[in-house]
């Protein structure tokens, strides 16, 4: 959004001078709560360009900004009080932080001179969210406020993306200072690498000629980098099959003959195995997290590795590699074409018969589901249409559990920024927030919460925002009255006992009444034979939230699956495949 620069030198509160400064750093939408320690800057924001969208809940306000954040590759701005309303961001800033999300968080502090007096809604914000933010701040001179915002932004969105907290004391926010935005950012110590060593180009492209079972791991990264166009060019050149974990789907075409599908606990036989089976990780962007690695000894145990990211803490963090190549992936990729176009003038490996062994398994072991025996309604059916009805274009913000991986199995994804879900942290409650932020990032665009009846439970009143803000999105329950991925665990290892997995979500709350008494439109569906013309008329109305509340079959499990703890070899593929062995956490 345009905005008229202020002069340096202007005299200011604190308050305005953290609003000029947010204008300054090009934020147009923020999502927030006042509360007494921030209220003075809530007064300049009242004539400020930003727009500020007043949430429910500061949860509901870090999620928004992720969502945001993800589908704009922008930096999402999320805006808070102190005490308990900076401790309600601590989810989304570890959120953020996990899946390498850019947001800046501000937070009101009580007076300087209370500080660690315990003073009425006073937490250490700052002390809290150290461990998983990548930089924080507190601010008690209205000075250093222009610097500090300016630097906050250029810590989030450079380098590996992340959240950064900015607490701001009250005093500092309504003392008077000069407005000095800075001309320049110089930060001792912090100088991410972007340009990747050419040397270890060179070294990844001798790797890849030689291997005879090269496979690309491909994790998010690569959609934070913007390099999806360049991984296509690469993968087309080596002609080497592909997996995108979970927060890398619709970073290679789920429909392009060499993808094999998504790895790790939930992922497709053919990607799973082929990640065993391999001589060769050509790993992008990923970082060898347990849920695709299983148990991380017996994770591709004859398999050399090439790791390029651009953060070096992750290189041999998990697993050694023999080429780590530090850099921007967009970068490294344009690096690595011609460097590996010329060695594989020089000869290579033949990889035919690799490729033909896991399009064979590609072939042998699809993703499907069974049809429920009593008629009920499949929740992948549901989730299938959903894709199929709406589009490669559509955005989809999911939930956390059976339903998030269904809808990364089911949907296909062809393009990047339309998947979005909480993958390191594993965050119920982030679908509707998410989606929201989501749908004031792309407005043009039609944006679906795909969550469960337990997540939806979480942070559903931010469907009052995006009633009263104009924030269309639509909402896919997916309601199996249960906290479905723990009653599947309480199934196969806990000889189904189910403690405090059923909510009873069929019973009450009446989904659709509750919708619409928060100003939006109700529909349900149970039978399979009205999916298509619920999703129609979902599709239909575009000027109101909508939230569909689909009564599926309890019981339907999500497969394959790689128990935790496990080596990927036992990857199950049916409920009478599972092994017999002591259940593990979760």
């Amino acid at each position: 959004m345009a905005h008229v620069p202020t002069a340096n030198g202007t005299a200011m509160t604190g308050a305005t001078s953290l609003v000029k400064s947010l204008e300054a750093s090009g934020v147009d939408v923020m999502f927030g709560i006042p509360g007494g320690a921030i209220l003075p800057a809530y007064d300049p924001i009242y004539d400020s360009t930003i727009r500020h969208i007043l949430v429910r809940h500061e949860q509901g306000a870090g999620h928004a900004a992720t969502g945001y954040a993800q589908v704009t590759g922008r930096a999402g701005v999320c805006i808070a009080t102190s005490g308990p309303g900076a401790t309600n961001l601590v989810t989304p800033l570890a959120d953020a932080a996990m899946d390498s999300v850019p947001l800046v968080a501000i937070t009101g502090q009580v007076p300087s001179l209370a500080i660690g007096t315990d003073a009425f809604q006073e937490a250490d914000i700052r002390g809290i969210t150290m461990p998983f933010t990548k930089h924080n701040f507190l601010v008690t001179n209205p000075d250093e406020i222009p610097r500090v915002i300016a630097e906050a932004f250029h810590i989030a969105t450079s380098g590996r993306p992340g959240p950064v907290l900015v607490d701001i004391a009250k005093d500092a926010l309504q003392k008077q200072t000069s407005y000095d935005w800075p001309t320049s950012i110089n930060l001792a110590g912090y100088k991410p690498q972007t340009k990747p060593n050419q040397g270890a180009i060179n070294d990844a492209a001798a790797l890849i000629a030689q291997s005879a079972k090269p496979i690309f791991y491909v994790g998010g990264g690569v959609i934070k980098a913007n390099a999806t166009r360049e991984l296509l060019e690469l993968v087309q050149l080596l002609g080497a099959p592909v997996v995108t974990t979970l927060m890398a789907r619709g970073a290679f075409p789920d429909s392009h003959p060499l993808h094999l599908g998504m790895p790790g606990m939930h992922g497709t036989v053919a990607a799973v195995t082929g990640l065993q089976k391999a001589d060769l990780l050509i790993t992008l962007g990923a970082r060898f997290d347990d849920r695709v690695t299983g148990k991380l000894s017996t994770f591709a145990p004859n398999a050399k590795v090439i790791h390029a990211d651009i953060d070096p803490a992750e290189i041999g963090k998990n697993r050694y590699a023999d080429v780590a190549v530090i850099g921007d992936l967009r970068e490294t990729i344009e690096a690595l074409i011609p460097a590996l176009t010329a060695t594989l003038a020089k000869g290579r490996a033949d990889i035919s018969p690799w490729l033909q062994s896991v399009n064979k398994l590609k072939a042998t072991y699809p993703l499907g589901y069974d049809t429920p025996a009593d008629g009920a309604l499949s929740p992948q059916l549901v989730i299938e249409r959903l894709g199929k009805i709406c589009g490669p274009d559509t955005i989809f913000a999911a939930g956390v559990g059976q339903h998030q991986m269904w809808a990364s199995q089911f949907i296909s994804y062809e393009k990047p920024r339309t998947w979005l879900n909480s993958g390191g942290a594993g965050t119920m409650g982030y679908a509707v927030p998410a989606a929201m932020g989501a749908k004031v990032g792309a407005p043009d665009t039609t944006v679906w919460a795909i969550d469960g009846d337990g997540c939806f439970q979480m942070t559903n009143q931010e469907l009052v925002t995006c009633a009263l803000n104009n924030i269309p999105i639509k909402v896919a329950i997916i309601n199996n009255e249960s906290l479905g991925m723990v009653r599947q665990w309480q199934t196969l290892f806990y000889d189904s006992r189910y403690s405090n997995t059923s909510l009873d979500s069929k019973r009450v709350p009446n989904f659709p009444m509750l919708a619409e008494a928060m100003g939006c439109i109700g529909l349900s569906c149970e039978n399979p034979a009205d999916v298509d013309a619920t999703i129609e008329k979902a599709m239909s109305i575009n000027d109101q939230p909508v939230v569909v509340d689909f009564r599926v079959h309890r019981d339907a499990m999500v497969w394959p699956m790689v128990a935790a703890g496990t080596s990927n070899d036992e990857i199950m593929i049916a409920r009478a495949t599972a092994p017999d062995w002591d259940s593990q956490e979760l």
